[in-house]
């Protein structure tokens, strides 16, 4: 009866990335790192390694293009004014809240990831220009000037309800990667499932993630409310207390 012995040292590549994230070091040097950590773990020899590296670069090659043409687009909307004017734009609308504007989105999200369309939102080109300053707006002509710690509150929440209706949207998705690298786990364990049932029974899920987020957007606003009238109370005491003491000098 013989044995396999599994060389396990090339998983000290996944100890690399959590201490390169955990210290901070730039992402592309930790990535770069791992993987010549990983193939030397894994005994390849030193020109496999290289020519893997100038495979990988080849391959790439134009794909800093394809994003930096992008950002370079988002950047000069903004340089003339795209984050003022949705400022503007959704100030207009008294009854919009910082909550019901993320819960909107939250549906537009994920219906469209559901049905392939991942990339019509996202960080860069639409939370950034976009959302944020939809969010922060509303809640301007609701309360005034923001302090910062709820504008960085907004801007977090702007960025995970993007996050949550990406994640749980393209599960739906039938020719998701996810779901065919699902579909092909089970089928060498001998299971064997139709992408299509695994996409279905990604609709229950998206719709608790709906129903939760949304539930936390609604305490968002009311959390706001708290919050706001409170930092509002304390400025006016400040202000009263100042007005005091220079009547008392």
């Amino acid at each position: 009866m013989t044995h396999t012995v599994i060389n396990l040292w090339p998983l000290i590549g996944v100890a690399v990335i959590i201490a390169g994230f955990v210290l901070r070091f730039n992402p592309m040097l930790v990535v770069i790192v791992t993987a010549i950590v990983t193939a030397m773990a894994a005994g390849f020899p030193v020109e496999k390694i290289l020519a893997a590296i100038g495979t990988g670069f080849v391959k790439t090659r134009n794909l800093a293009l394809i994003l930096l043409l992008p950002l370079a687009v988002i950047g000069l909307l903004e340089r003339h004014g795209l984050r003022q004017h949705a400022q503007n734009w959704i100030g207009r609308f008294k009854s919009a809240t910082a909550g019901r504007l993320l819960t909107i989105y939250l549906g537009v999200r994920q219906l469209s990831a559901a049905i392939g369309l991942t990339s019509l939102g996202g960080h860069p080109q639409m939370v950034r220009p976009l959302l944020a300053p939809m969010v922060e707006g509303a809640t301007e002509t609701r309360y005034g000037k923001l302090p910062a710690a709820i504008t960085a509150r907004l801007r977090a929440f702007s960025a995970a309800t993007d996050n949550v209706g990406l994640f749980f949207g393209e599960d739906i998705f039938v020719a998701f990667g996810a779901i065919m690298l699902m579909t092909t786990f089970l089928k060498e364990a001998g299971i064997t499932v139709a992408p299509i049932h695994v996409a279905l029974w990604g609709i229950p899920t998206a719709i608790c993630a709906f129903v939760i987020h949304a539930v936390r957007l609604r305490r968002l606003d009311k959390q706001l409310a708290r919050a706001l009238a409170a930092h509002k109370n304390a400025t006016a005491a400040d202000t009263t207390a100042a007005a005091d003491r220079a009547n008392g000098a």
